[in-house]
């Protein structure tokens, strides 16, 4: 069992958990996941380690509450426990010799983006970081994504808070103006990693993008995470889990990605909704 030592609501649905987790901790690095399992029958999901604590040996986690295990790991509290927290799994973000990167992320992806900043700027390297929202109220880790940042641009759908836009406007405009980066990573919704890739291509940047499609076991025996790459005009079959999650963004067949991503979204939706009338018959009760 994984004690919960930490909580926070981030925004209505965005929430931060720290677990009590040392051997993790231990060999956790930037853009590596964990499998975990709320109970001994619940579901397993992969969700991106958000930063580490190797002295305190706590792992921390964001999630957003979208199905009926995220509900039910939100329900959890502090002195909680999960019953599997499996990792660190996946291979690290590479980040040694690079100079100059913007780091593009949106939505809760941010959250796997900020341990990526975080470990450029430790490394030395002068990090531009562009981060996108809906709306004011889901905005999430701004002072954090601030403090490893040479320069944080803040995006919103709407315009209720900072720029209006979506993050390949400011991108557009920097590389417009004759701005070179060693690279661009990007992590958020599989639209926006599309658009980043097809805004940075005509500039020839390096463009990585951070891959999280169904996933089951983690090592790449199920299937469920395979992806289509194109690469020197063949298509190749990878394992996010185990290739990944991170791959060049100009051979990723987006298109692809977004329907399987698409396929359980209604029996996901539907356990949700089973999850959510439990609970609110147990406060009943």
């Amino acid at each position: 069992m994984y004690p919960i030592v930490d909580k926070k609501s981030l925004n209505p649905t965005v929430t931060y958990m720290e677990i009590q987790a040392p051997f993790i901790a231990r060999k956790a690095e930037p853009g590596q996941f964990i499998i975990l399992r709320v109970d001994a029958e619940g579901e397993r999901i992969p969700l991106t380690i958000a930063g580490y604590d190797r002295e305190k040996g706590t792992v921390q986690i964001i999630f957003q509450i979208v199905g009926a295990t995220t509900e039910k790991l939100n329900h959890l509290e502090v002195g909680d426990s999960i019953q599997d927290f499996v990792g660190p799994l996946g291979l690290p973000t590479e980040t040694e010799g690079l100079k100059k990167v913007c780091v593009v992320g949106g939505g809760v992806g941010c959250a796997i983006a900020l341990p990526v900043a975080r470990k450029l700027h430790d490394l030395g390297v002068e990090v531009t970081s562009i981060i996108g929202f809906r709306n004011k109220d889901l905005l999430i880790l701004e002072d954090e994504f601030r403090a490893c940042s040479k320069e944080l641009i803040v995006m919103t759908d709407d315009g209720s808070y900072a720029r209006q836009g979506n993050v390949t406007v400011p991108l557009k405009e920097k590389l417009e103006a004759g701005e070179r980066f060693d690279e661009i990573i990007t992590i958020g919704p599989l639209i926006m990693m599309k658009f980043v890739v097809a805004a940075a291509k005509p500039y020839d940047v390096p463009c990585t993008v951070s891959m999280n499609p169904i996933m089951i076991d983690g090592t790449g025996m199920c299937g469920g995470c395979r992806l289509t790459l194109h690469q020197d005009g063949k298509a190749v079959t990878k394992f996010a889990c185990v290739d990944g999650p991170d791959f060049n963004g100009y051979e990723v067949d987006f298109d692809e990605a977004m329907s399987r991503g698409a396929m359980y979204r209604d029996f996901e939706r539907h356990a949700y909704e089973e999850a959510c009338n439990l609970f609110k018959q147990e406060v009943k009760a």
